[in-house]
This record gives structure tokens, C-alpha cells and sequence, in this order.
């Protein structure tokens, strides 16, 4: 294999949530290996900015602003990029939200709460997922590449939604796989660890004293690993989560909201 298997030019990548800082960073990686970037997502303003970014990069940048929790406008979307563009080479379900979402007693979770939660970090990928592999199975292949959670591999106190929606991420990840890895499509996901988008320097220090790499993840580190997902280079890479979260799980850093306490050395 030669550095040509990770070149990506001349293919189109639909970026959900591509104005948000992941998101954002993802559409970039993607151009700077010769993506065209469809950004898609909620907020027009944020993905004219990613859409900016990407044009300066020489590559082309189309805007559809799009719910991913309706599923008309996830086909919409779909069946807009191929007539622009007559093609879909990667998708990457980057769009979720934890803001708003309810964390406590099981006896308190509400049914619109759990609704929402799983609607905007599950279903609206497998909405993605199913809008786009009747188009990739058409041109004998393509990347599906998710962005799931450390939260989706292991369990936190009173989280009932966002941990069980992301879990549902990586399980899709491997339905996928599993079910059109012959038509030539490989799904993959990335369960990033730590990574406070909105955290000042102080913050960000304070929370990376607790981690293995001794510092939390940076935004523009998930891009590059979702390029190669997305690239030639991967492709017997098929149905796995990586994660990425600087050996917090190796280091046995879980999110427990339990922290072990070292006792006091005794004294003299």
C-alpha cells in the first residue's frame, strides 16, 4: 500500500453536524485529502463557516441545512447531493447533541426526554445510513463513519439516554457492517473520549489532570482518524468502534462518578 490509498480526491462526503467543532474539523480532514464536503445540520450560519473553510482549501462545499431526526429531510438531502454532485462516497453521522439531555432517577426520565435523547444520537444516523446505501451499493461501495462515545462502550451513573443511544451507535456500526460489508461498504465508528469543545484553558487543565495522556482531547485530532476511516487505507477495516481518548480505558479512567480516594499516609 502506497500514500495513494488515502487519497480521497475527486469523492463526496456528506458531514452531518459539520458546523459544530467536531464536525467542523471533520469537513476539513475530509477536504485537505481532496473531499468535496456536503455540511449538513441544523444552523445555516455554522455551516457556511465550515463551508468557507472547506472552499479555501480549493475543494467544493455544498450547505443543506437538515434535521436528521426527520426523515424526509434526511432523504431530501440524500437525493439532493446526487443531483448536484451524482455521487455519495462518505457519510459521517457526526450530528448528536448531550445538551438538554436528562440525566437522573430512571423514576424521573420522562418519555419525551428519552425520545429526544435517542432521536438525535441514534436514529437520526440510521436515517443517514439508510438514506445513502441504496447510492453507495449502486456504485459497488462506500464509508460509513460514525462518531459514538466512550460513554457508548461503558456505563455512568443515572445516564439512561445518552450512553444507551450512543451504545446503539456502535451496534449500528456492526449491522452495517455486517449486512452490506459484500456490496463493498465498510462502517466504522470513532468513540471519542474527553473532549470539552466549550471549556476555557483553566477547565481544560483541571480536566485533563485526571487523564492518562495527562490532557484532554482537542477537536482538530478527531478529523484526521475519520479520513482514514473514510479512505482506501481502511478498507478491511470494517464493523469497529475505535477509541479515541488518549488511553483513558486502558488507564481504567471510567466515568462512573464514583473517583477513588487515596488514603492519608499515616503518620510518624
Amino acid at each position: 500500500m502506497n500514500l495513494e490509498a488515502f487519497d480521497l480526491s475527486g469523492r463526496v462526503a456528506i458531514v452531518t453536524g459539520a458546523g459544530g467543532g467536531l464536525g467542523r474539523e471533520i469537513a476539513l480532514s475530509l477536504a485537505r485529502v481532496g473531499c468535496d464536503i456536503i455540511a449538513a445540520g441544523r444552523r445555516e450560519a455554522p455551516l457556511q463557516r465550515a463551508a468557507a473553510g472547506v472552499r479555501e482549501l480549493g475543494r467544493r462545499a455544498l450547505v443543506l441545512p437538515t434535521d436528521v431526526t426527520d426523515s424526509g429531510q434526511v432523504n431530501a438531502l440524500a437525493a439532493r447531493a446526487m443531483a448536484e454532485w451524482g455521487r455519495i462516497d462518505v457519510l459521517v453521522n457526526n450530528a448528536g447533541s448531550y445538551d438538554g439531555i436528562a440525566a437522573g432517577s430512571l423514576a424521573t426520565l420522562t418519555d419525551e426526554e428519552w425520545r429526544a435523547g435517542l432521536d438525535a444520537n441514534l436514529t437520526g444516523a440510521l436515517y443517514c445510513a439508510r438514506s445513502v446505501l441504496p447510492h453507495m451499493i449502486a456504485c459497488h461501495g462506500g464509508r460509513i463513519v460514525s462518531i459514538a462515545s466512550g460513554l457508548g462502550l461503558r456505563a455512568r451513573r443515572d445516564d439512561y439516554v445518552y450512553s444507551v443511544a450512543k451504545a446503539g451507535v456502535i451496534q449500528l456500526t456492526r449491522a452495517l457492517a455486517a449486512s452490506h460489508g459484500r456490496h463493498g461498504i465498510c462502517a466504522t465508528a470513532v468513540a471519542p473520549g474527553l473532549f470539552p469543545l466549550d471549556a476555557d484553558g483553566e477547565e481544560r487543565a483541571r480536566l485533563g489532570e485526571r487523564q492518562v495522556a495527562g490532557r484532554v482531547g482537542r477537536p482538530e485530532e478527531v478529523g484526521p482518524l475519520v479520513a482514514f476511516l473514510a479512505s482506501d487505507g481502511s478498507a478491511y477495516l470494517n464493523g469497529t468502534t475505535l477509541s479515541l481518548d488518549g488511553g483513558a480505558a486502558a488507564g481504567g479512567l471510567v466515568p462512573a462518578g464514583i473517583a477513588a480516594a487515596r488514603p492519608a499516609p499515616a503518620g510518624p
